[in-house]
């Protein structure tokens, strides 16, 4: 009887490995990098917010915000996680 049990959870655990490892670890992996990129955001870096605007970082603050010149003369606060992309990634500075 002790086996006919188990032998009823085995498709639930294969369904639950199935969806861990087509739906879980991706998403997972998908914020690491999303985390990963916003952490290295720096001034000069044009980026895409999830709004759609681009423009072109002015400066990095604390409290996770961002200056971001979205044209001559306009500038906007955003908060770093609403970046969708980095375009154009500037070189590290020479110390």
């Amino acid at each position: 009887m002790d086996g006919n049990a188990i032998a009823q959870f085995i498709p639930l655990i294969l369904i639950f490995a199935i969806m861990y490892f087509l739906l879980i670890r991706p998403q997972q992996k998908k914020m690491k990098e999303h985390q990963k990129m916003v952490e290295n955001l720096r001034r000069g870096d044009v980026v895409v917010t999830q709004g759609g605007l681009i423009g072109k970082v002015i400066k990095v603050k604390e409290n996770n915000e961002l200056d971001v010149e979205i044209a001559d003369g306009v500038k906007v606060r955003v908060v770093q996680s609403t970046i969708a992309q980095v375009t154009s990634k500037t070189e590290p500075a020479n110390t």
